[in-house]
């Protein structure tokens, strides 16, 4: 272990329970990883007590909240959002990760099916996934045409103006990888029994597509800019960290109590 390692603070939390966990998690032993893991524990707690003054604000005033979160695949979308709703109330929220449309949703306007799963009064939808696979997902895979895809990039800020002005809450958020990081968190995928099966077709192929998906997000980017409600980039190579920006940007966007005793 460092010098710098060897303080007081760092051996207290090295022989906490959580501390002693977080050593016996990897082979060999890493200190350094281990007291920043037990850090983020220690701030992660604080956030999710915020997080829940958060949704009782929502509750209390019948206040409707949408948050998306796009990113490439494997970024951590879905284990964000696991940290942000695990001590939350589950009957007041709603995880949404919708399946490829159905015959007949595919000859709906294309918002219809996430206006479907838009949030009532006191309520936070979690997007995992949202109406931007047509900005990136679907013309980089061939999932819809040209036409499609100009007609949804000239639509989307307008809708979104829409649901701002009726009263929603609305937080985008895009999750960023290295092609490299990606690559890592593919291969601990695909060899993980417990994880094999959230690898489809189209993550097979992001590797391959790394360029396409990097100029449709781009434009992604330059139209929101035009709608005035852009998506938060989270650098999120390190799972733990982007986890935090997550939460802390929702706490930021969304104006609740913070006195609210909880």
């Amino acid at each position: 272990m460092s010098e710098n390692l060897l303080n007081t603070s760092n051996i207290k939390k090295l022989n906490s329970k959580k501390g002693m966990l977080a050593l016996l998690r990897r082979e060999p032993l890493n200190y350094e990883k281990a007291i920043r893991y037990v850090d983020y524990e220690k701030e992660l707690k604080k956030l999710q007590v915020e997080l829940i003054k958060l949704q009782t604000w929502v509750i209390n005033n019948d206040k409707k909240v949408v948050i998306i979160f796009e990113g490439r695949d494997a970024a951590g979308k879905g284990g964000a959002i696991r940290r942000i709703t695990e001590k939350m109330n589950p009957r007041h929220l709603r995880i949404v990760a919708l399946p490829k449309p159905t015959e007949e949703e595919q000859t709906q306007w294309y918002f219809q099916r996430y206006i479907n799963q838009l949030p009532k009064g006191g309520e936070i939808v979690f997007f995992d996934r949202s109406w931007y696979n047509r900005a990136v997902v679907e013309p980089v895979n061939g999932f819809c045409t040209e036409s499609e895809y100009k007609i949804f990039m000239n639509q989307v800020n307008d809708f979104e103006r829409m649901l701002t002005e009726s009263g929603t809450i609305l937080v985008k958020m895009y999750m960023s990888i290295s092609k490299r990081e990606q690559e890592k968190r593919f291969r601990d995928i695909k060899t993980n029994p417990l994880k094999q099966w959230k690898m489809t077709s189209v993550d097979e192929k992001a590797q391959e597509l790394w360029n396409d998906y990097t100029a449709y997000k781009r434009k992604m980017f330059e139209n929101t800019k035009k709608g005035k409600l852009r998506f938060k980039i989270i650098r999120a190579n390190r799972k733990t960290s982007a986890r935090l920006d997550v939460i802390k940007h929702i706490l930021k966007k969304i104006p609740y109590d913070k006195d609210l005793k909880v």
